[in-house]
């Protein structure tokens, strides 16, 4: 894998990386310095913000209080990812364009170093929107950061037996995580953005976001952990 130099990086930045119990202010500060450092070098990042534990948080809450549809669900979500959006622009608001991007398919000539976008609309994951942000501006390569090292061929979480995969296919990919998307759905990637990255060919990569080192590696096009699907 050649340098990403000059190429725009789409970032699929998982919400468990920005928020825990707390904004992780440390992490925010790594990733910032990273992020800065990979600009001096000619490069732009569209960087995508999920929900995480604060959507999840609002969402539970939510349900014991009342019987809610799916779209009431996903706004709350939506809303999430929005806040977590702004906290984004905020940390990078000297060489990020100043609006968060809410739908995926605008056009928007971007003059700035940095785009940032979150939630669109009811039954569109964040993966997905990356997806859609990633075919808009003509990238072919999306980074998910989250809180997972690789892809495994079934939840390690349930499965001691479960095994790694550092490369898979497109198509073998949606066989381990089927067709449907819920709100809060805890995959690697969601299998609707995977219908879709497949149908342009695109490559994913999928690593632990904590791991900023690991990061620098992908960037650097040198091999990381983490896994490729493709």
């Amino acid at each position: 894998m050649k340098h990403m130099e000059k190429q725009i990086v789409v970032i699929s930045l998982g919400g468990s990386l920005i928020v825990q119990e707390n904004i992780d202010i440390n992490f925010l500060k790594e990733f910032r310095k990273v992020i800065l450092k990979y600009l001096q070098k000619d490069m732009k990042f569209i960087v995508i913000c999920g929900g995480g534990r604060t959507a999840r948080n609002y969402q539970n809450a939510a349900k014991e209080i009342a019987n809610l549809n799916r779209d009431d669900l996903d706004w709350i979500g939506i809303h999430a990812t929005r806040i977590n959006a702004h906290l984004i622009r905020t940390i990078f608001r000297d060489y990020a364009h100043p609006k968060i991007i809410k739908n995926p398919t605008e056009k928007i000539k971007f003059k700035e170093k940095i785009l940032v976008a979150s939630g669109w609309k009811p039954g569109f994951s964040t993966d997905y929107d990356a997806v859609l942000l990633a075919k808009n501006f003509n990238a072919k390569k999306l980074v998910n950061l989250s809180n997972i090292n690789y892809i495994y061929d079934k939840d390690p979480k349930k499965f001691p037996n479960a095994k790694i995969i550092k490369k898979i296919s497109w198509k073998d990919f949606r066989k381990i995580v089927g067709n449907k998307w819920d709100p809060g759905l805890n995959a690697p990637f969601d299998p609707i953005a995977s219908k879709e990255a497949q149908k342009l060919k695109m490559e994913v990569a999928i690593m632990n976001g904590k791991n900023l080192e690991n990061f620098e590696k992908y960037l650097n096009g040198d091999d990381f952990v983490g896994s490729i699907i493709k």
